[in-house]
């Protein structure tokens, strides 16, 4: 790896409350939500990294609950959105009212105007509605009646989920829809020990603590992120992880190429740059190394990269393959 460059363009000062955040707000996550660090460690990154998650499990693993914890964490709005198939798109927007003591048209905003939107079993709407969601997340706005409305402009972060068991009634996302979730994670069930423990706290509803921070120090973080270096041969290094999803052979595996049908997009390339800075961040370091690139991947990628039927077939999983494209391109 080629020397690093450690001139500082982040102070102590900054360092220092960027730790402050990020350890508030996983103090603030355990206090309120039992396990899932993983979980944890998505939404801190979305969150500073200014992306949405999306998140794959089966009912009753804390999602809503860690959604809300995470928005109350910084005193910020929630709102949760339970897809279904006959959900329309102007229930998540909002839509025109015509009000007959004015007679005008009066513009009623949708639940998706909050600064944590859960949207629960997403792939239970359908295709026109996922749809919809799409302006709000890319472009931060949502057009209705020839209006664009914006979304809050200190916080916005559309937190969306999936079962992966239940296919009846349901509609696969497209391509389009998951390259705009920064990450995806995947859940698991709690452990014996953790199960106990979320068992004993359900005898007692307890009402989650105050706010530990706000809507502006999350702004403050999320620039002191952009500031994190990163060395010339650490984006060539993800550029080239990236190209190999799009050309698996290039990786000197020939049973690779088979395996995949569609690569990465570009989105791909900057969501690891970020999440890395993130990553780094969070080790009390003012610059990436290829180890935070790594520690990363999956969460990136493994919603980005489709995989053929002899994939399936073979019981390849997107986390195999991405092992397989790393492992092709040299570490600087």
């Amino acid at each position: 790896m080629t020397e690093v460059n450690r001139t500082p363009l982040i102070t102590s000062e900054e360092t220092e409350f960027a730790a402050h955040v990020i350890r508030s707000l996983s103090e603030y996550y355990h206090r309120n939500v039992v396990g899932q660090d993983h979980l944890k460690d998505a939404l801190i990154t979305a969150i500073l990294a200014d992306g949405h998650v999306l998140i794959e499990s089966v009912p009753g693993l804390a999602k809503t609950s860690a959604a809300k914890a995470m928005a109350n964490a910084v005193n910020a709005s929630f709102s949760r959105i339970q897809c279904t198939p006959d959900l329309l798109p102007g229930d998540i927007t909002g839509t025109q009212i015509y009000r007959q003591d004015t007679g005008k048209f009066e513009t009623v905003l949708g639940p998706v105007f909050a600064n944590f939107v859960l949207v629960d079993e997403i792939n239970r709407s359908s295709a026109k509605t996922q749809s919809a969601m799409l302006e709000a997340m890319q472009e931060k706005q949502v057009t209705i009646g020839g209006t664009s409305y914006h979304m809050p402009e200190d916080l916005f972060i559309v937190i969306a989920t999936q079962n992966p068991i239940e296919q009846e009634g349901t509609y696969l996302l497209s391509e389009a829809q998951t390259d705009r979730f920064l990450i995806k994670e995947k859940l698991t069930y709690p452990s014996v020990e953790e199960e106990a423990k979320i068992m004993r706290l359900n005898e007692h509803e307890i009402p989650m603590t105050k706010a530990v921070l706000n809507a502006s120090d999350i702004r403050r973080t999320q620039e002191i992120v952009s500031k994190i270096y990163i060395d010339e041969s650490i984006v060539k290094y993800i550029a080239e992880a990236v190209n190999a999803t799009r050309h698996p052979e290039l990786t000197g595996n020939p049973d690779i190429a088979r395996y995949v049908r569609l690569g990465a997009s570009p989105r791909a390339s900057i969501a690891l740059m970020k999440t890395a800075k993130v990553r780094a961040l969070s080790a009390g370091r003012t610059y990436v190394i290829p180890e935070d690139v790594k520690a990363v991947r999956y969460g990136v990628l493994r919603h980005r990269i489709s995989l053929s039927y002899a994939a399936v077939a073979d019981k390849v999983t997107p986390e195999q393959m991405i092992d397989l494209f790393f492992d092709g391109i040299r570490t600087p």
